[in-house]
C-alpha cells in the first residue's frame, strides 16, 4: 500500500514537492517474516526508515510465566525458530544456575554440538536468502541443499526436524543414537568444501559487491550504542563473543576463532556467517573428540527422569518421583538470574525470577533480533535506495519470531 501526499504550490499552479510514504510489509517475501517497515521516500531516495513489529507477538513471556519450566522448553523452540537448540541450551542453563547444578561433561559435549550445527544451520539460511533477496535465485537452492542434511541429523537425535526440544534441566532428553557422530563426521568431511563453492558462486560476483558493499555501513561505535550482538556486531569490527569472552559449558576447551570484519556492511556480515560457518566445523569435530562417556542427565529424582527405566518397575520412591516431575514438575529455589549465550543472531539471554516454585514468576526473554532491528534506523543514511533497505534487512538476519515473541 502507497500513500502519496502531494503539495501544491497554488501561487505558480504546480508541483512543489512530493513525499512518499510506502509499506513494506507485513507480508513481504523480503521481509523475513511479517515485519512492516514504513519507508519515507523522496522519489526512491531513502529518507528514513521505521520498523513496525507486533504481527507475531504471542506473549511468549507471559505465558511461560504459566507454565512449569519443563513445559518452557517448547516455547524456547518457537523462538528462533531456525535454530532452536541454542534457545533451549540458553534456557536450561538459566534454570540450572538458579538450582545450583551443572550438567554432566557428555551432556555439555552433545549440547554444544546440536547448538554449532545449528548455527551453521540459521547461517545458510541467510548466506542463501541474502543473494536471493538481491535476485541471485542460485546460492539459496544450494545452501538449502547442506541444510537438509543438518535437518536430518537432528530428527534423527531428536526426533523432530525443526523444534527439537532436546536439552532439560540437568542434561539433555536422552544420549546420542547409534549412527549420529557417523552422520556428523560425513556433514563435517562435506561442508568445508560447499562453503568454497558459495563463494566462488557469489563472493566475488561483481552485482553482488555492488548491492553490498558500502551498504548499511554501522561503525563500531554506532554497533555499541545500540546493542548489537553476534556477527553483526563483529562485522563491524567490534571484537566480542561470548564464548570465548564469558565462556559456558565447555567452550573454555575448544580452539576456534573469532571472526571479525572491519567495514560493517551488507558484505561483510554475509561474509562473517560464511567464515564463522568454518569456525563451527571445526568446534562440532573437537566436540566428538573430546566427548567422554558417562552419563547424559544428573542423578536427582527430584529434577530429571530415571535414566534406568527398570528402577520403575521395583521402587515405589522412583514412582513417587516420577509422577510428581510429570504432574508438578521440579521447584526451583528463590532467586533471580540472567543467563546470555552467543546464539547464531547474537545474544540471547533469559532473565527469571523463581518465587520458589514450579513455574517462574518473571520471565524476559534477551532477544537478538529485536535490538538487530535498530541498526535499520541508525544505517539509513547509508541506504541510498529502496533496493538497499531490502540487502540491509536481509544481512541483519532477523527472525520474526523472536522479535516480538
Amino acid at each position: 500500500m502507497t500513500e502519496i501526499t502531494i503539495l501544491k504550490d497554488k501561487e505558480k499552479g504546480r508541483l512543489g514537492s512530493q513525499e512518499i510514504l510506502l509499506n513494506l510489509g507485513p507480508q513481504h517475501p523480503s521481509t523475513h517474516g511479517v515485519l512492516q517497515l514504513v519507508l519515507e521516500l523522496d522519489g526512491e531516495i531513502v529518507e528514513r526508515v521505521s520498523p513496525n513489529i507486533g504481527y507475531l507477538h504471542r506473549g511468549t513471556e507471559k505465558l511461560a510465566e504459566t507454565f512449569t519450566y519443563t513445559q518452557i522448553i517448547p516455547l524456547t523452540d518457537r523462538l528462533d525458530y531456525v535454530c532452536p537448540p541454542t534457545s533451549n541450551q540458553a534456557f536450561v542453563l538459566g534454570v540450572e544456575k538458579l538450582l545450583d547444578i551443572e550438567a554432566p561433561e557428555r551432556a555439555q559435549y552433545i549440547r554444544v554440538m546440536m547448538s554449532e550445527l545449528a548455527r551453521i544451520s540459521g547461517h545458510l539460511l541467510i548466506v542463501g536468502a541474502l543473494p536471493m533477496d538481491l535476485g541471485a535465485m542460485t546460492t539459496l537452492l544450494y545452501t538449502m541443499r547442506e541444510r537438509e542434511m543438518i535437518m536430518d541429523i537432528m530428527e534423527m537425535i531428536s526426533g523432530a526436524r525443526m523444534h527439537t526440544s532436546f536439552c532439560r534441566v540437568g542434561g539433555v532428553r536422552e544420549d546420542l543414537p547409534e549412527g549420529a557422530i557417523k552422520r556428523i563426521l560425513e556433514f563435517c568431511e562435506i561442508l568445508p568444501n560447499r562453503l568454497i563453492d558459495y563463494e566462488r558462486l557469489i563472493a566475488k560476483n561483481r552485482i553482488f559487491l555492488s548491492r553490498t558493499q558500502n551498504v548499511g555501513v554501522v561503525g563500531p561505535e554506532d554497533a555499541v550504542d545500540i546493542g548489537l550482538s553476534g556477527p553483526n556486531l563483529r562485522a563491524s569490527g567490534v571484537d566480542w563473543d561470548i564464548r570465548r569472552d564469558c565462556p559456558y559449558e565447555i567452550y573454555d576447551r575448544l580452539d576456534f576463532n573469532v571472526i571479525l570484519r572491519e567495514n560493517g556492511d551488507c558484505y561483510d556480515r554475509w561474509m562473517c556467517r560464511v567464515d564463522e560457518m568454518r569456525e563451527s566445523v571445526r568446534m562440532i569435530l573437537q566436540c566428538i573428540e573430546q566427548m567422554p562417556d558417562g552419563k547424559f542427565q544428573v542423578d536427582i529424582p527430584t529434577i530429571a527422569f530415571p535414566v534406568d527405566k527398570d528402577l520403575l518397575s521395583h521402587s515405589m520412591e522412583t514412582h513417587i518421583h516420577h509422577f510428581e516431575l510429570s504432574a508438578y514438575g521440579f521447584k526451583v529455589p528463590k532467586g533471580e538470574v540472567y543467563v546470555p549465550i552467543e546464539a547464531p543472531k547474537g545474544e540471547l539471554g533469559f532473565y527469571m525470577i523463581s518465587d520458589g516454585t514450579e513455574k517462574p514468576t518473571r520471565f524476559k526473554v534477551r532477544a537478538p533480533s529485536f535490538v538487530n532491528l535498530q541498526a535499520l534506523e541508525t544505517g539509513t543514511t547509508n541506504m541510498k535506495y529502496l533496493a538497499d533497505v531490502v540487502a540491509m534487512l536481509g544481512s541483519l538476519d532477523p527472525v520474526i519470531a523472536e522479535v516480538d515473541k
